[in-house]
């Protein structure tokens, strides 16, 4: 399967990101990318700090991926996230299916975020001009 999972302390490079699941057999790619929004419930967001569990987080993105292979014949998943301090505009998360058809890359990249935010071990702690609080990586 072709599957890339990375967690890393640095900044994603969306294009690397991208250029990975070309493939000639692919006729959809379907692009999730996560931001740092500056308002999470009427509050002032100044920051997100993430954290993870490393080697769990990696071992359940990976059963997310293969799990997507059996769902659908998707060709290539990327999924990548972000650790640390990450400033209002920059990206935590990274997600890019590619398939044959669009339809089959939307779903699967949907499936991804949404069982991603469910179960893989990664908090993040949101700063606000008066305070902070830890949450879980889901809305």
């Amino acid at each position: 399967m072709n599957i890339d999972i990375k967690i890393l302390p640095e900044p994603l490079n969306i294009p690397a990101c991208i250029n990975w699941v070309m493939s000639p057999e692919c006729g959809g790619i379907n692009v999730f990318i996560g931001t740092v929004r500056n308002v999470t419930k009427q509050k002032k967001v100044i920051r997100l700090e993430f954290e993870a569990y490393e080697s769990m987080a990696i071992s359940e993105m990976n059963k997310i991926a293969v799990s997507s292979f059996t769902k659908w014949p998707v060709q290539k998943i990327l999924i990548h996230h972000r650790t640390g301090v990450l400033e209002v505009g920059e990206v935590p998360v990274v997600i890019v299916v590619a398939a044959a058809h669009r339809d089959i890359a939307f779903t699967a990249c949907r499936y991804i975020i949404d069982t991603l935010k469910q179960i893989v071990p990664i908090w993040k702690k949101e700063v606000f001009e008066d305070g902070e609080v830890w949450v879980a990586a889901h809305p």
